[in-house]
C-alpha cells in the first residue's frame, strides 16, 4: 500500500455546466463557482505539501464551445491570474502552463507569461495549468521537437520523448482525479498517465473543495502500485 503523498496530482475539473443547470443558472455561474474551487484546492495542496498540481483548465476542444462562453472563460482565467498572483508569490508557488498557449488571447497570455516569469524561482510547489491542451497534440509536438533537434528515429525511445514533453520539468504523475462522475481521461496527459492511479468522484467541480481533495489523497494511500510487478516483488514499505 502507498504511504506517501503523491508527487504529482492532476485534476480534470468537470461538472461546472451541470452544477449551473441543476440550479437553473447560466453556465458561466458554474464556471465562476468552479474558480472558487480552484482557489481552495490550490491552497489546500500547498498546505498539504504536494510537490506538483496540474489542473485541466481549458482543452483544445473547448475552443469549439459557443464564443460567448469561451470569452467568459478567458476572462475568468485572466481574473484568476491577476487576483491570485499575491498568494502564488507569497507561498512559493511556481506557475507553469502547458498546451498550445499561442492560441490564447493577449488578455490571458500577458498576465500568464508575466506570472510564469516572476514565479520561476519559487520552489515550494508547482502549479501547472493545462490551457488549450490536448494530450495527443502534446505527444505529436514532442516527437516533432525531438526529430527537429536531430534525434535519429532509431533513438526515439520513452526516455527521449519524455524529455521533449511539456511536463518534462514536473515530477512523475501519480494521481489523476476526475470530478462529476464521468470516468474517462478526455485526452489529458495521455503519455504521463501510463501508471497513474485514477480517482473518480461524483462531486461536481464547483462543490469539490479541500475535504474532497483529502479524501482522494487518502484513497491514493491505500493503493498498491506495482508497475508491472507482483505484490511479492514490492519492497515491504510499499505493501505495508
Amino acid at each position: 500500500m502507498q504511504s506517501e503523498l503523491p508527487r504529482h496530482v492532476a485534476i480534470i475539473m468537470d461538472g461546472n455546466g451541470r452544477w449551473a443547470r441543476r440550479r437553473q443558472l447560466p453556465r458561466i455561474d458554474g464556471h465562476r463557482e468552479g474558480a472558487q474551487s480552484v482557489r481552495d484546492v490550490v491552497r489546500a495542496a500547498r498546505q498539504l505539501g504536494l510537490p506538483a498540481l496540474t489542473l485541466y483548465a481549458f482543452s483544445s476542444q473547448n475552443w469549439q464551445r459557443p464564443p460567448e462562453e469561451v470569452q467568459a472563460l478567458m476572462q475568468l482565467l485572466r481574473d484568476y491570474l491577476i487576483e491570485e498572483r499575491p498568494e502564488i508569490m507569497d507561498n512559493g508557488i511556481r506557475l507553469s502552463a502547458i498546451g498550445r498557449l499561442e492560441r490564447l488571447p493577449s488578455l490571458v497570455r500577458d498576465p500568464l507569461d508575466e506570472l510564469i516569469a516572476d514565479s520561476a524561482k519559487n520552489r515550494d510547489m508547482t502549479l501547472c495549468l493545462a490551457l488549450s491542451y490536448s494530450g495527443r497534440e502534446a505527444i505529436i509536438d514532442a516527437v516533432r521537437a525531438a526529430l527537429g533537434a536531430g534525434v535519429p528515429e532509431d533513438r526515439l525511445d520513452e526516455n527521449t520523448i519524455s524529455l521533449y514533453l511539456p511536463t518534462n520539468d514536473l515530477p512523475p504523475l501519480d494521481l489523476i482525479i476526475r470530478t462529476s462522475g464521468e470516468q474517462r481521461i478526455s485526452n489529458f496527459l495521455l503519455w504521463e498517465c501510463a501508471y497513474a492511479e485514477l480517482y473518480f468522484t461524483d462531486t461536481l467541480w464547483p462543490d469539490f473543495r479541500r475535504a474532497d481533495l483529502a479524501r482522494a489523497l487518502e484513497a491514493y494511500k491505500g493503493r498498491e502500485r506495482r508497475f508491472g510487478l507482483t505484490s511479492e516483488q514490492l519492497p515491504v514499505r510499499s505493501r505495508a
